[in-house]
């Protein structure tokens, strides 16, 4: 099997390579990319794997044909840097009860007990306390902890949120609110001191549910949780609830009725547990390849190569998730082919004023981590750069239609796109305010470059296995990808370059850390990877943020009083606040921790 896919490699590999042709974008050499890229011998191309290795080699012997270098100074083509790419049950998991005058229990790991894949490493021993759903939701007058002293103990806690099926429950009924996601419910247990959760099946609220323990993804999943996060089977915790007199039945239908949750210490029992969970770290490459120009100014093409793989938990067709390859045609080998085509039309063109420096990305799909790790090692002087284009998902134009964002984060680069689409087939829609978003651009972007991000929607297909080659419109593509070179040349050879213009973006809850109309910050995090605080990539101007003093590349390390870990703890933080709070928070630039202080606001006093 190995060796049947490994020929078809090569022989796709060679069929993609050479179509290929210096001065030329064509349907056909596009399509053949998308096709190798999108195979099945490179399995969904997922970060960390051999499949997205060989795509960077094959990405990078592309530019080597077409006579195009790699960056000065460097020896190849590839930018390597570690990313965390999953998580595996280390051998050191333990769970033992004792009761009082008893001895140690030890329960079956993989079979009553199993640590979550978002677990801290490390070992608790202590009492149990019985802490409900494990909710603090001041705004519903809700809270499991309430009363409750669990500073050093363990908590048991139940999966969603309570009056799950009454649609008028100010928890929103069926719909569950962030309150359920077990992310945060981990992040409440530390606030309030616990040494670790045990985490259980709210059975009696899905009868006909087998008691049985989650799979455990290879996806590494958030940020580790802090403290050990650790589910254990529903007959477990019965048997333990038995202790304080009362079934997880009666007490789920009590607190349903009187949204008055008891938590309840279980007398006599002590746990002591282990998880293990180790965090699997490999090295990957960006690709980069450099046209040299006349001057030491360049254009920047980018677009990102990785995927899913098999999916898993980023899948959005669930019963998929790890069993079938996630082809990614259109995310992105559309754009990586894109970028390909590109490169063999400039091979092919006199030197221009400015040079051009190609970009494949990986990890992308984990958090914008290629791009993120470029823009803090660039390989040329980012003060340079005149413009950063990224292609993300061109591959499915429809109508004729294509989307343009960041138009506005250069105060020439709207006239540039609307000379270049004149006499173009297609139809470009343009948003100024487009340079923020989940792709590459949003890297360059907070480095103060002028991006321009091509798009062609969103399909049915998006994240899933059936995003295959056969789909794509090429045709379509490759008349996109001519405006696109006609943009890139016209930056390269105009006299005076785009200049950066901070655009106030649309505000996005998975961005900001807000939601709604409740408090705003106004922070924008930096979607690398950050150990011991939340780093800012950049802050909105005008927001609370920016009035406490914080910028670029400063990280929060406590805000109200909470220590802050990462992005999720701030996240659960800002939640717990309203309009109007003044908060106080610390936060570390270079060496040194500085303190400040800011009232919080909404979106909605932005606008």
């Amino acid at each position: 099997m190995k060796r049947r896919l490994f020929l078809s490699f090569v022989l796709a590999a060679a069929l993609a390579g050479a179509a290929l042709r210096s001065g030329a974008i064509t349907p056909e050499s596009y399509r053949e990319s998308v096709r190798f890229l999108a195979s099945d011998a490179m399995r969904g191309r997922l970060t960390g794997t051999p499949e997205l290795d060989r795509a960077a080699r094959w990405i990078a012997s592309q530019f080597r044909r077409l006579g195009i270098g790699p960056a000065p100074g460097q020896r190849d083509y590839f930018q390597r840097f570690q990313v965390t790419v999953g998580a595996r049950i280390g051998r050191d998991n333990r769970l033992a009860e004792t009761e009082a005058g008893g001895k140690p229990r030890s329960l079956v790991p993989g079979q009553d007990f199993q640590p979550m894949n978002f677990s801290a490493s490390g070992r608790a021993s202590g009492e149990v306390v019985f802490a409900g759903y494990g909710i603090t939701a001041p705004e519903y007058g809700y809270d499991d902890y309430a009363g409750a002293d669990v500073k050093g103990k363990i908590v048991l806690i139940l999966r969603h949120e309570p009056q799950e099926f009454d649609e008028k429950s100010p928890f929103s009924g069926r719909a569950f609110t962030s309150h359920a996601q077990v992310q945060n419910k981990a992040v409440n247990a530390k606030f309030h001191g616990a040494a670790a959760v045990l985490f259980v099946n709210d059975l009696p609220n899905h009868q006909g549910d087998e008691d049985r323990l989650d799979r455990f993804t290879s996806s590494a999943g958030p940020t580790a949780a802090g403290i050990p996060f650790v589910q254990v089977r529903a007959a477990v915790a019965e048997r333990w609830l038995q202790r304080a007199g009362v079934s997880l039945k009666q007490w789920i239908e009590d607190t349903d009725r009187t949204l008055r949750p008891k938590p309840l210490p279980i007398p006599g029992l002590r746990v002591e547990l282990a998880a293990d969970v180790v965090r699997q770290q490999r090295h990957t490459p960006n690709v980069a390849a450099y046209l040299p120009g006349e001057t030491d100014e360049y254009v920047i093409l980018g677009a990102h190569f990785d995927h899913l793989g098999l999916g898993e938990q980023n899948s959005l067709a669930p019963d998929l998730a790890g069993k079938a390859i996630h082809h990614g045609a259109d995310d992105n080998a559309s754009g990586t082919a894109g970028l390909l085509e590109l490169a063999a039309y400039f091979a092919g063109r006199p030197k221009q004023k400015r040079g051009i420096l190609f970009l494949a990305f990986s990890g992308e799909e984990l958090g914008l981590l290629g791009s993120n790790y470029y823009v803090n090692h660039p390989l040329l002087p980012l003060a340079k750069a005149v413009a950063m284009i990224n292609m993300d998902m061109i591959g499915r134009i429809q109508n004729q239609r294509v989307y343009v964002g960041g138009t506005g984060t250069g105060d020439s680069l709207r006239r540039t796109l609307e000379e270049a689409m004149a006499g173009s087939p297609l139809k470009f829609d343009f948003s100024d305010q487009g340079g923020h978003g989940s792709s590459d651009h949003f890297s360059f972007v907070n480095r103060q470059v002028p991006v321009l991000f091509f798009f062609s929607g969103l399909h049915a297909d998006y994240h899933k296995p059936s995003d295959t080659w056969d789909k794509i419109n090429a045709e379509a593509a490759a008349q996109m990808l001519e405006v696109v070179a006609r943009v890139t040349e016209k930056l390269a050879a105009a006299d005076t370059r785009p200049q950066y213009v901070k655009v106030q973006m649309p505000q996005q809850p998975a961005m900001t850390a807000s939601s709604g109309s409740g408090a705003w910050f106004g922070s924008v995090p930096d979607m690398g990877e950050s150990k011991d605080g939340f780093r800012l990539s950049d802050v909105m101007k005008g927001s609370p943020a920016e009035q406490a003093g914080l910028r670029a590349g400063d990280v929060i390390v406590e805000f109200d009083g909470k220590p802050i870990s990462n992005l999720y703890d701030f996240t659960y933080v800002l939640r717990t606040k309203k309009p109007g709070d003044t908060v106080k928070l610390k936060y570390r630039r270079g060496s040194e921790v500085r303190e400040a202080q800011t009232t919080l606001r909404s979106r909605s006093q932005m606008r």
